[in-house]
Formats: structure tokens, sequence, C-alpha cells
């Protein structure tokens, strides 16, 4: 993948304009691969786990899931799901609240970007709603939107970027 820095400048006009977006905030890597770029789905978890579950049991495609976890401290993700994900060919996992099992994470060949850490699990119980329309970093993120994510930062567009 190309980095968000060779895609910023290779997209300048698109950045200038708005139509790619660099997102605000400060997330950690927290596993051994620190970069994804895919096409992205939606869920808005707030503590709940079961859709997540759902959502990671079915083919990912290459995809990357984007969390939401609002103002819930519990982890959504953790070592037995990310391993999940991986299995199912889900592109990386981004969660927009906190993570757990960070070692095992660290050995796990799944990009996870996340706020922080916290050791209790979420519920699993519904209460999440999946391709929900997330507003993390500054920007408005919907299902099949494109993502792109490295140690440089996060950036987003409505559409596929070119790499050349």
């Amino acid at each position: 993948m190309m980095g968000t820095a060779d895609l910023c400048d290779l997209h300048a006009g698109l950045v200038a304009s708005g139509d790619v977006q660099i997102l605000h905030g400060a997330w950690r890597w927290f596993s051994k691969l620190r970069c994804f770029g895919g096409q992205i789905m939606t869920l808005e978890a707030r503590g709940c786990n079961a859709e997540l579950r759902d959502l990671l049991a079915q083919p990912g495609y290459g995809r990357v899931l984007v969390i939401d976890a609002g103002s819930d401290p519990r982890a959504l993700l953790g070592e037995n799901l990310a391993a999940q994900a991986l299995r199912n060919g889900w592109g990386g996992v981004w969660v927009n609240g906190n993570v757990r099992d960070c070692t095992a994470l660290a050995g796990i060949a799944l990009p996870v970007l996340a706020v922080g850490a916290w050791p209790q699990r979420s519920m699993n119980q519904q209460g999440g709603h999946i391709e929900a329309t997330l507003s993390v970093g500054g920007a408005y993120l919907c299902s099949g939107d494109w993502l792109y994510a490295d140690e440089d930062g996060v950036v987003l567009s409505k559409r596929e970027l070119k790499l050349r």
C-alpha cells in the first residue's frame, strides 16, 4: 500500500477541495502490521459487541471494519475477535474506542488501530448499528467509503484513490 503521506501528495487537489479528508485524532497501532487501506464497513457499537461478532464471522473481502464505541470505555476487540477477522479475510479493524489482549494482538497479522486499551470486555448483547454513519476525527464515515491508514495518519475518501 502507498503511504498516506504519498497519497496526500499525489491527490493534493482532492485534499485541498475536501474530497479527501485527513482525520484528526490520537490513535495507536496494536498490531505488528501498521497500515491498511480499503473500502470500509461501519459499526456503531456503544459497548455492545453482538453485531461485531456477527460481522467478523462473515467474509470481509479485504474491507476495513470501522467501529465507534462512543464514550463507552469497554474493549470491543480482543485476541479472539481479531483472529476471527483475520481468518475471514478482513483487511483491518479501526476502533474509535478501546481494545484488549494487547500482547496477543501484537502477534496477529491483522492491522488494528484504536484509541487505547482497557482490560474489561464489552457486553455480548445486541445494541449496535451496522452501516451507521459515524462521526470520527472530524469527518463522517459511511460504509462504502475508502480509508487509508499508517503511522503518518488516517485518510478518508468517498472513492478509491488511485496510486498513480
